[in-house]
């Protein structure tokens, strides 16, 4: 099947088949459109937001548990989608059939569409409050407006260069405005003692480390970018771009000047990304709002890129495989702009917590998957990916998908605070055993249909 047709009749951003070799992207390139990821508020906000609930070491903890936890699963899982040039969505046709799948990339262009309003509204209010004239619905149609075309291009001609180019804008404003507030408002070392009122929370550090997983979300991020990576720098990809020195920085740098940031500036109201940027406005004025919006256009890249690749995967199995892509894209910024007005912010979160369930067992099947020998001896190393090939339900990945995700939504809506905090360790370890006991039985036919 062919893939994506761009505007200029090239083909780029492979929706219905494997990366060819010959697409495949130089490692700079890649690591240039990866790196978007590393820019947001929010990254600044839910470290701080951790240290005020359960201290700033606990905070701390938990952030390096979660760059060598994230950094390890990404390594794994970059390596397997370069070696396969397969996304998401077609590997979840091999998990869970190509029914199945259609679930696993609605919940992916879904979250993607989650985040795309959350940061997207973040760069509205900081033009709003900045510009008084604007209407902040105005606001958000001019975010929607410039960052549709962003996406218009593929991750190998565009998106790469563009971020590239914002990256360095970005960390000279994290450091200005650590250097900007400590000479507005002096340095203390209050920022290294943050906590709640009531003292020290035991085993708070578990509490930061689990909050973590509810952004695993990353490891499918990862997955359809990486599969653009060259067989040759699989190392490098897995233990650096996408290892642990990208979460080194994405989280603990960010997390870190984040802390620091709520501790020393003002701020009026909860803690929110909106606060902090309202607050970093102040102090840096037109510099300030730059650098937000720098920090969540290129986090948006990602977001608007990723939800308009899984959403027209989904909806190629319902006859629209020849809509292209900047069609979706455009989708998306309909569906974006809809949300920002409903300011469904508390129904959002809500399901973004279901959703996280689904997506941590998604990655330990996909990790049970890359790791047990069986799906390759059932198939003498080849993988059968094709629509008119997988079965539409594949027993194997559903009942083991469907049984963790379960528990751990029960989990989390038990009532008891405690139980909740492993919803998303006990949903990984019940999904990559259960996937791994039913693969080591499995048949052929639970895969692929029957030869006619």
């Amino acid at each position: 099947m062919a893939g994506n047709i761009k505007l200029d009749g090239s083909t780029a951003d492979y929706s219905a088949e494997a990366v060819p070799h010959g697409e495949r992207m130089k490692k700079h390139s890649l690591t240039m459109a990866w790196w978007a990821i590393c820019s947001a508020m929010f990254w600044l906000v839910v470290a701080a937001t951790l240290a005020m609930n359960f201290g700033t070491l606990n905070a701390i903890i938990g952030l390096v548990l979660s760059v060598i936890t994230f950094g390890v699963v990404n390594g794994i899982i970059a390596r397997y989608a370069i070696k396969t040039g397969l996304s998401v969505a077609l590997f979840s046709r091999v998990l869970f059939g190509h029914l199945g799948a259609s679930l696993a990339t609605l919940i992916f262009f879904a979250t993607a569409i989650y985040y795309s309003v959350f940061e997207g509204s973040v760069i509205a209010v900081a033009i709003q409050s900045y510009f008084p004239s604007l209407t902040l619905n105005e606001a958000y149609l001019l975010v929607v407006f410039y960052s549709v075309p962003l996406v218009f291009g593929s991750v190998q001609n565009w998106l790469d260069k563009f971020n590239g180019v914002l990256l360095p804008f970005y960390i000279l404003g994290l450091i200005a405005a650590v250097v900007m507030s400590i000479w507005a408002f002096g340095y203390s070392n209050d920022w290294l003692t943050m906590g709640p009122e009531t003292g020290p929370v035991e085993n708070g550090w578990w509490n930061c480390f689990t909050y973590f997983m509810g952004v695993w979300i990353l490891m499918m991020y990862t997955w359809d970018y990486a599969r653009f990576g060259h067989q040759g720098d699989a190392d490098y990809h897995a233990k650096v771009n996408f290892g642990m020195p990208f979460y080194l920085f994405t989280f603990l740098v960010n997390g870190l000047v984040g802390i620091f940031l709520v501790a020393t500036i003002p701020t009026e109201g909860g803690l929110s990304e909106v606060s902090v940027v309202l607050a970093i406005i102040q102090l840096m004025g037109i510099w300030g709002l730059l650098f937000v919006w720098v920090s969540q256009t290129r986090i948006n890249t990602a977001n608007f890129y990723l939800a308009a690749e899984n959403m027209q995967a989904f909806f190629e199995r319902f006859g629209l495989v020849r809509v292209p892509r900047f069609a979706w894209a455009m989708a998306v910024g309909a569906v974006v702009y809809f949300l920002m007005r409903l300011n469904v912010f508390s129904f959002i979160l809500q399901a973004l917590a279901y959703q996280g369930i689904f997506v941590v067992a998604w990655v330990a099947i996909a990790l049970a998957h890359i790791f047990s020998p069986r799906y390759d001896q059932l198939f003498d190393g080849r993988i059968e990916y094709q629509l008119d090939r997988v079965t539409a339900l594949n027993p194997c990945g559903l009942i083991a998908w469907f049984l963790a995700a379960g528990l751990g939504i029960l989990l989390l809506n038990y009532g008891n605070a405690e139980l909740a905090l492993f919803a998303s360790p006990v949903t990984f370890v019940v999904a990559f055993c259960s996937y791994w006991l039913l693969l080591n039985s499995a048949r052929q036919h639970w895969f692929v249909k029957a030869e006619a």
